[in-house]
Order: structure tokens, then sequence, then C-alpha cells
């Protein structure tokens, strides 16, 4: 299905094209900046990539672009700072599959919005992998070694991840349901000190971002022994996928990950389609293109109404991977 979705995302290409016959109703947008929330603290990729699209809708537009951090709560104090604003296109977010396919499901009715209903898809931004990274003094290299040393020691194979609920826990509830190897999860405020784990032998492996992992699999640090997408990542080429590796059904259970943008419910159609086009331009732009490839993530736009589509399905393909996994949040 991703494949199809990607190619007819192929003709977002002519957004250039699109602007220059927009509705009349959108030509007089904006009139005043337009706020950026990013529901996550500064200094992260999801801010780094905030930033950088922001500045180049802003040149698109004409108009500042100031981008706002609110993070807390596991981002939803920031998106619901996007689903309660004034629907008039001058208040955007990024959303995250964290934000709109998983804490529907971490959260329950505690989650003040509703990830369908409360907000506007405007277009999808970039996907990004997570790789399976082990510490390499284990000998194991392979997933499959991974999954035969977790049968043989039941009680000796743990995973680290960002936290209790993040995607690359959920990554290692996916691996531990589609093997049936029995795994420990051992959750951190944060990825950073759970690669530091792994990297110390005190974990046996984790997920993690590709860009973040890689460094230390070059090094010798961590062995990387599959990413999660269907196909291998450009940016780790010799490292095999999940069903490369034997492991059949992890990409259909929930493996793409991704950035988006979206803005409260009820925008005018013409100021989301201005918007839509407006921010494809920008990250379409040799700059951004640089910017997305150096951060190593893969440039993924859409219409608003695919990317509603693709929030739907995650939404349905992530609930039962957190029910599954136990995940709870204080």
């Amino acid at each position: 299905m991703r494949r199809r979705l990607v190619g007819a995302l192929a003709a977002v290409a002519a957004a250039p094209t699109l602007l220059q016959s927009r509705p009349a109703a959108a030509q007089t947008f904006p009139g005043k900046p337009i706020r950026w929330i990013v529901p996550f603290p500064p200094g992260g990729p999801t801010d780094g990539f905030s930033r950088a699209a922001a500045q180049k809708l802003s040149e698109t537009v004409g108009q500042p672009v100031i981008v706002e951090n609110v993070p807390g709560a596991g981002a939803s104090i920031g998106m619901e700072r996007v689903a309660r604003a004034n629907p008039d296109g001058y208040t955007i977010g990024l959303a995250t599959t964290g934000t709109h396919a998983i804490n529907p499901h971490l959260y329950g009715t505690r989650l003040p919005h509703d990830t369908s209903r409360d907000f506007t898809p405007l277009t999808l931004a970039v996907r990004y992998v997570n790789v399976l990274v082990v510490n390499p003094k284990l000998g194991i290299d392979s997933v499959g070694d991974l999954v035969a040393y977790a049968k043989a020691n039941p009680d000796k194979v743990t995973f680290g991840s960002a936290g209790n609920g993040s995607s690359n826990h959920l990554s290692g509830e996916v691996l531990k349901m589609v093997t049936g190897a029995p795994m420990q999860h051992v959750p951190y405020r944060g990825s950073a000190p759970a690669l530091a784990d792994v990297i110390a032998g005190n974990i046996t492996f984790m997920f993690d971002i590709l860009i973040t992992a890689m460094p230390s699999a070059q090094a010798g640090r961590v062995k990387a022994l599959a990413v999660t997408s269907e196909r291998r990542s450009p940016y780790a080429a010799g490292v095999p996928t999940m069903a490369e590796s034997g492991v059949k059904g992890f990409s259909e259970a929930g493996s793409d990950l991704w950035f988006g943008i979206v803005g409260p419910a009820g925008i005018p159609k013409p100021v989301v389609q201005k918007l839509n086009e407006s921010l494809i331009v920008g990250m379409r732009s040799a700059e951004m293109r640089q910017r997305i490839s150096a951060a190593g993530f893969e440039l993924w736009t859409s219409t608003p109404e695919e990317f509603g589509r693709v929030i739907r399905e995650d939404r349905d393909r992530w609930g039962p991977i957190v029910r599954a996994s136990g995940a709870k949040v204080d």
C-alpha cells in the first residue's frame, strides 16, 4: 500500500505550478506571521527540521513563521495548543507518528483531543527508520541470532528505549510479537542513555533512529543488525531490512515513522491548499533536500487527503501493538 501511496505522491512535485493557480480566496493569505508549534523541546530532530522548514515556508509566503516549542506530556500539550487554535491557518504544528498514531492508544481518554477529528492534515514531510543495534561483544551477527539467543536465554535479553510508548519501545514490542522471543523492556529518559547502555553492555539491544545510531555502529561500539523499513536505507546500505533478516510481518505491523504538518480542524479549503503547496515548495528546495538527507530522513510529501489517510491507517496499525506492550503513562 505504501509503495502505491509513494507513487501517487510523486504528482505533488508540480507544486510550484499549482501555486500560480491557487484559488483567489487564498491569494491574500497569509497577511500576518504564522505560528509553528513544535510539541517537543528545542535541540532535537523535530525542532531542527521544524526551524528549517519554517524558514523555507516564510520565504515562500512572504511572512515570518515563528517556531514555538511547547513540550510536555508526550507532546500532547503542544498538539492540544494546535487543536484549540483559531482555524484560520495562522497556527500550524509538527505532528509525528507518536503524536497522532501512538498517543491515542497510549493515553486513551486522557488525551484531550482526537487526532482524526481535531486537526487539519496539511502534508506529510519526511519519514525515517529505526535500526536494531546490539552490543558487539555478544557475538550476535543477525536478527536470527538475536531471536535464537533470546529463546535460549529467556531471562537475559533486554532492550532499551526512550521511554514507555516511544516508537523505539514499540519497535521492540513488534519484534517480540512477530518472533515470540522473550525480551524485557527497559525504559530510559531518552534514547541517548539507552544507547550508552547498549555500548556498555548493560542491556542487549535497542532500536534507535538511524542517524543517531550509525556513528556508533561505524565506530564498532554497537553492531547494526537490521533497519525497520521495507527497503534498505541509502544511509546504511549494508544493513539488511527486517524482512531480509527473516523477520516476516514486521513492516506490516508498524514500521513507518514520519513527521507531518497539521493545523486545527476547520481551516478553509483554499487556505489548506495554499499551506500545502507552500510547505511542499519549501521542502522540495535544494537546501531543504540537503538538510533532510543529512539528517537521515527521506522527503515524503502528500496531499492533505493522503496525509489524513496515513494518520487513520497508522492509528489502526499501532493500536494492537500498544495494547500488547502493556505500555502505560503515569
